[in-house]
């Protein structure tokens, strides 16, 4: 049995049938096994850590495996070029997908095995494995979903695609958490290779895109085509001040949710909020709200588009940072909190999944798995720069000041889009005309 993706429609799609395709199923299943590291190799694994009496300055520098995940561009080139001994028998993705996930699960039982008080050097650097196998996996399956369906579909691929990555959240936090009330810690982590396990079923089961074989001939070719050519073919179709300002724009459109995430927590223990009340609300109800506003947008994308539901998204984003202006007025509040995340979070998947589509749209499918990589590290690492000065800016204007200059800054990201939305087609045909043309590397038409 073969999971078929479906084929590729000149006609758009409904909402039934966006959803309703096999490769929604499949991102769904690849969505989950993406989710289930991120946490198993951070918030999780810190928990561990702490409880093993590892100090919070070691703890800290664990954290820096997660940086895997910021560098993951660096070795996407060899996900799109480099053909897997063993595995490249499943395919190009399905091959590299089934490589990580297997170096992933082997890894997640070497720490259940090692455990933080029996070597922690190893330990060390089995979670480091850890990061980099799931990283990869994120590139390949970021990778498979836009090459399984056209653009007009990548909204629907990247709701269910983020409905799999929140419940897998769940699962490595939330559930992690419980049964580590009541199992030992490596107990926990053998639960989540199990899961991890049942998930690659998925990927045996899972077609193989259709799409044109690269193989790189030596190192210089790897460089050249694999390295060189996803920008050079990106500013071939996106040629001077266009392209410059589409990667800018990528850069700052999530920048007031990344802003505001790093002072969430202290701002809910400030207000009064006790860690179950946040748990409960934030991390649980939160999650939801978070995969029906992803549904949501996958539907906007599929009715609307992707150009005017992602401008719309981006708006509504940065506003409902002065949700939490209600919060400051009304601290330890619990209805309000409940309001305040339930908006906050529908706002943040609505974004996610446009974002994704739009992103998906941008890429050449020639360069899939490379391009992708650096828009998706791009979208995340000026807001986490910027984030590493919250605190001060918090310190010097107040929370409530601050929640307002987030919502502000997305003001340069929106005049960009508007200077862009008259010299590129962001939307023909779902944006496959203007801006993904398979394997085409001709400069995208523009509206001058």
């Amino acid at each position: 049995m073969v999971l078929d993706p479906g084929s590729v429609t000149e006609r758009k799609p409904g909402l039934r049938e966006a959803f309703g395709r096999p490769a929604a199923l499949v991102m769904l299943c690849f969505g989950f096994a993406s989710g289930l590291p991120f946490l198993l190799v951070g918030g999780t694994l810190a928990a561990w850590l702490r409880e093993s009496d590892v100090s919070l300055e070691g703890i800290g520098l664990m954290s820096l495996a997660g940086l895997a995940y910021s560098l993951k561009f660096l070795w996407a080139p060899a996900v799109d070029r480099v053909r897997l001994p063993v595995f490249a028998r499943f395919g190009q993705r399905r091959g590299w997908l089934l490589a990580a996930q297997t170096v992933l699960l082997a890894a997640l039982l070497g720490m259940a095995f090692v455990t933080p008080v029996g070597d922690l050097r190893l330990f060390v650097l089995i979670t480091v494995i850890a990061a980099f196998a799931g990283a990869t996996q994120d590139v390949v399956v970021d990778a498979y979903r836009i090459e399984i369906a056209p653009p007009d579909a990548q909204g629907a691929l990247a709701a269910t695609y983020m409905l799999g990555y929140r419940l897998a959240l769940l699962a490595s936090g939330a559930l992690a958490l419980f049964l580590a009330d009541h199992l030992p810690w490596p107990v926990v982590y053998q639960s989540m290779a199990l899961l991890l396990g049942c998930v690659m079923v998925a990927t045996l089961l899972a077609a193989e895109p259709a799409r044109e074989t690269l193989r790189a001939a030596d190192l210089r070719e790897l460089v050249v085509d694999g390295v060189i050519g996803p920008f050079r073919d990106f500013f071939r179709r996106f040629a001077g001040p266009v392209g410059f300002g589409l990667l800018l724009f990528i850069g700052l459109l999530k920048i007031p949710d990344q802003m505001l995430g790093v002072m969430a927590m202290p701002f809910y223990l400030d207000s009064g909020f006790s860690k179950s009340e946040i748990a409960a609300v934030s991390k649980i109800f939160g999650v939801w709200m978070g995969i029906a506003g992803a549904f949501l947008g996958g539907a906007a994308v599929v009715r609307f588009g992707i150009a005017r539901t992602l401008v719309v998204a981006v708006a509504l984003g940065a506003a409902s940072n002065l949700l939490y202006l209600l919060l400051a007025l009304y601290p330890g509040n619990v209805t309000v909190f409940t309001l305040v995340i339930a908006g906050e979070n529908g706002a943040g998947g609505f974004l996610g999944t446009a974002a994704v589509a739009w992103l998906s749209a941008l890429v050449n499918q020639r360069y899939t798995a490379t391009q992708y990589a650096l828009f998706s590290s791009l979208v995340t690492l000026p807001g986490k720069l910027i984030g590493g000065f919250s605190g001060f800016m918090v310190t010097a204007m107040s929370y409530a000041g601050f929640f307002v200059f987030t919502t502000l800054s997305i003001l340069p990201a929106l005049a960009l889009w508007y200077w862009l939305r008259r010299r590129v087609d962001m939307d023909g045909a779902g944006g496959a005309q203007a801006i993904t043309a398979a394997t085409d590397t001709r400069p995208a038409p523009g509206r001058r």
